[in-house]
């Protein structure tokens, strides 16, 4: 993937990510909630930092049991973002877990390609991270669901 990068806000390209995905959350019986900053300044790419944000809400859409939501966070610690996507169960097992950012790997109750799609979402995801300078995680519990938490030097 090619990138640009320049200085900028995280903010409105999350509150726009986040917007553009509302009517369809709504249409599953999800929520999306909110918690962030004013601003929050980066050095990164706007279009892949944007494909990451699309990526990450296409999951919790996909892979959400209706009546749940998705909770995205920002916070700055001292010269470290730390981002938050916080989905409802149904999460995944640990040996699920260890396997979600390989390329063409999709979770057992995802593997028609009416829930799911190519398995390339969250590796995209990985990549774009990485070449940010960045690192993700995801925990989750089955049963209660999946918290990827993405950080970025500042």
């Amino acid at each position: 993937l090619a990138y640009q990068k320049s200085s900028l806000d995280l903010i409105p390209l999350l509150e726009v990510a986040s917007g553009a995905f509302r009517e369809r959350f709504a249409s599953r019986g999800l929520t999306i909630q909110l918690s962030l900053p004013d601003s929050m300044t980066v050095f990164g790419d706007r279009d892949r930092l944007m494909q990451l944000f699309n990526n990450l809400l296409e999951n919790s859409l996909r892979y959400t049991d209706s009546g749940g939501g998705l909770h995205i966070s920002a916070e700055q610690r001292e010269r470290m973002v730390l981002l938050t996507f916080a989905d409802s169960a149904p999460g995944v097992s640990d040996e699920q877990l260890q396997k979600l950012f390989e390329r063409f790997y999709r979770t057992e109750g995802s593997r028609n390609r009416t829930s799911g799609g190519s398995g390339l979402g969250l590796a995209i995801c990985l990549n774009i991270v990485e070449a940010h300078g960045g690192t993700i995680r995801v925990d989750s519990e089955v049963g209660k669901g999946s918290t990827f938490v993405i950080t970025f030097d500042v």
